[in-house]
């Protein structure tokens, strides 16, 4: 029993940090019915901001985090900027929107392996004080608690920007139909600006936590969660940001259950993604997902 509880401490874990990445590309899908391909770069472009600002820069955790989620929301912008703007008119604009969010994956990965180097980086030791506390033979490191709890805050916080402000409310009402927001006087462009902001801003952050668990950060460590990100937002249902939470988690127990009941680490991806293809075949809009008719 005490396994039990332990793996599921860590599936809760890692699942909160695939939950926050996830969150990104839901958002965006959510409000432009597009897949943004770069997002796994700004995530990894996010975790090595932070480590620049702590190390070279000299700026402790706490100034060091809020600015490096910054930066990843500035990119966001300038990502659509170039890479979504010039095309929202096109009649193929989800396709070419989609090959040129790859394009641009492949520009910030670049620019991250030509500023870091093609290497693992680390945080420097004992930067972050982290506690192990025992229970019985259930094993919690204050590291594990301290990112859960910034993981779920992040996704409470846009939860309740999403139903309770104004703008969020905007962003819901763009999702539904840009025509009838600009109907309503809603200036369409800037709310998809500020969903991008807000998105890689996201993402990020999931980028940093990431790196402070694994303590390894390199410029291609974007791939290694890339397709978990799709998967989990498939399984939560296209464009739900709670089904995002729930796909996350749910992904990341099945990974730490599949490594501790075959002890192979290697099925773990295959056993995640073979659960995922029964729940499509099962409930093809994912499990918090809904059928609905977008009009722009």
């Amino acid at each position: 029993m005490s396994i039990f509880f332990q793996q599921l401490i860590n599936g809760f874990f890692i699942g909160s940090v695939y939950g926050l990445f996830a969150i990104g590309y839901t958002l965006v899908f959510g409000v432009l019915d597009i897949l943004n391909l770069a997002h796994a770069a700004i995530f990894t472009l996010g975790g090595l901001s932070a480590l620049w600002l702590t190390t070279t820069a000299g700026l402790s955790p706490w100034e060091a985090f809020p600015l490096a989620t910054l930066f990843s929301g500035v990119l966001g912008l300038v990502l659509y900027r170039v890479a979504f703007a010039p095309l929202r008119r096109r009649a193929d604009s989800n396709l070419s929107g989609l090959i040129s969010s790859i394009a641009m994956a492949i520009v910030f990965e670049s620019a991250a392996m030509g500023i870091f180097g093609a290497r693992t980086v680390r945080f420097p030791e004992g930067m972050f004080p982290n506690r192990v506390w025992h229970f019985g033979s259930i094993i919690l490191t204050s590291l594990q608690l301290e990112i859960v709890v910034v993981a779920l805050a992040l996704m409470v916080v846009l939860t309740a920007w999403l139903k309770h402000t104004r703008t969020g409310k905007a962003v819901r009402a763009v999702a539904e139909s840009e025509n009838t927001a600009r109907l309503l006087g809603i200036n369409v462009e800037r709310i998809v600006s500020e969903t991008f902001f807000v998105s890689s801003a996201l993402g990020g952050a999931a980028g940093i936590l990431y790196g402070l668990y694994f303590d390894a950060l390199a410029p291609n460590m974007g791939h290694s969660i890339e397709l978990k990100g799709l998967a989990v937002i498939i399984l939560g249902g296209m464009g739900s940001i709670p089904g995002a939470i729930l796909g996350g988690i749910a992904f990341g127990l099945s990974e730490v259950f599949t490594v501790e009941l075959t002890g192979m680490s290697n099925l773990r991806d295959a056993v995640a993604f073979t659960v995922l293809l029964l729940i499509l075949i099962l409930k093809p809009s994912g499990l918090l997902g809904r059928g609905r008719v977008r009009e722009a």
